[in-house]
């Protein structure tokens, strides 16, 4: 698993059958950076698609997996995906120093 940021939606009108009504977003993984005595969740600059099983928006942070575990949801058991959104992250702590929370953006 690891932790990405929603950037935004991507819109097919021609599909396998089994991604109708999917919801595909556009994610890009964060990593902790540390800055000065704290720390943050930075951008990598690499972005992916993933199918949204949660209902999660532009600009959530969120949790997703990849690989075989991406079709172990309900809604992606039988679809030919590889990166599945499985969360929407409220808090981020490390070492014991907050570093992310929803409440806080």
């Amino acid at each position: 698993m690891f932790i990405a940021r929603i950037k935004g939606n991507v819109v097919t009108t021609q599909k396998v059958q089994a991604m109708t009504g999917r919801k595909l977003m556009i994610i890009e993984p964060l990593v902790v950076k540390e800055e000065g005595k704290g720390r943050s969740m930075a951008p990598t600059g690499r972005c992916m698609v993933a199918v949204d099983s949660i209902g999660a928006g532009t600009d959530d942070v969120v949790l997703v997996t990849q690989g075989s575990s991406a079709r172990m949801t309900e809604q992606t058991s039988e679809t030919p995906v590889d990166c599945v959104v499985i969360g929407i992250i409220d808090t981020i702590t490390v070492h014991g120093d907050q570093t992310y929370s929803k409440n806080k953006e």
